[in-house]
């Protein structure tokens, strides 16, 4: 990263290229790598030099589709071209290197801007009839090269809160059922109650405690289990940082200090953005269920 940020290119193309046989890592690297070269002209001297890179093809389609999401959320004059541009460069790296998820799972995120699914890609049918039409091609293509990607179902996911927000949690249910144990995928239900609780016209006593309730007291306590028998470094930090969270919300506070403790000097600004009184007390919020985290397991061992 620190290399992009000054230009230098080769290092983000060694590490791909190391990283083409591990198609969940190369997801997650290339979605983060393509932030830091968004903010810098280094695309242009990589393509200059050695244009038929896969691993430029696939970073350069990762900003494209951020600058064509940009510009929708800001409702930009050049939303639509930026659309159509973001569209072809994931085509086009798609046959450039099919067997990488990362052009289908680009394909997910351009999905969302299609609220009214015109596009005939939109419209597909899923095997699961508790589901509508939507972009499940995009998401069996993905899943043909990387059973279980994560930022797939996140987009998936997305797509359905924007598109037709009833659906999210018939989604995440379908997806539960063939999650195996230990799966990142498990912490989607956790993101499912965030959401409830961002979009309750009235924050009362009630909602408040809502992780002390049905469902979402449950869907942490999975979340928990399939964490537990998990490899060790195996859901990253912002999935962490929702369990924690739910952990603490559902008063399950030795749980809640397990995951803490994994998590170390890490955090991530979600959730604690999002259920805080105000994105700038998030910080302390998260320092506050920590410390009530530890003081409720010490109090239930003694």
């Amino acid at each position: 990263m620190d290399d992009l940020r000054a230009g230098r290119w080769l290092s983000t193309q060694r590490l791909l290229a190391a990283t083409a046989q591990n198609a969940g890592l190369r997801t997650s690297r290339t979605q983060v790598l393509a932030l830091v070269a968004a903010r810098s002209t280094v695309l242009t001297d990589w393509a200059r030099e050695d244009p038929d890179d896969p691993g430029l093809a696939i970073v350069r389609t990762r900003v494209m589709v951020e600058h064509a999401l940009a510009a929708a959320e800001a409702g930009s004059p050049e939303a639509e071209r930026l659309e159509h541009e973001a569209r072809e460069s994931c085509q086009a790296a798609a046959q450039a290197v099919r067997s990488d998820p990362v052009p289908w799972v680009c394909l997910i995120a351009l999905a969302a801007l299609d609220r009214a699914r015109h596009r005939p890609e939109h419209q597909q049918r899923s095997s699961d009839p508790m589901l509508p039409a939507g972009p499940w091609g995009l998401l069996d293509e993905v899943l043909r090269r990387d059973p279980g990607n994560r930022e797939a179902h996140h987009r998936m996911l997305r797509y359905w809160h924007r598109v037709y927000r009833p659906a999210a949690a018939d989604f995440v249910n379908v997806v539960m059922s063939m999650a195996p144990a230990g799966s990142p995928l498990s912490a989607l239900p956790l993101y499912l109650s965030v959401d409830y609780y961002r979009n309750e016209p009235r924050r009362n006593a009630v909602v408040l405690r809502q992780w002390l309730r049905e469902p979402h007291f449950s869907r942490a306590q999975r979340a928990y289990e399939s964490w537990s028998v998990a490899e060790p470094g195996a859901w990253p930090v912002v999935d962490l940082s929702y369990l924690a969270h739910a952990l603490w919300a559902s008063a399950q506070m030795a749980a809640a200090v397990e995951v803490f403790s994994a998590l170390g000097q890490f955090a991530s600004k979600a959730p604690w953005t999002h259920v805080a009184d105000s994105p700038e007390k998030a910080e302390a919020l998260l320092l506050i269920a920590r410390e009530q985290a530890l003081a409720g397991r010490a109090t239930a061992l003694a």
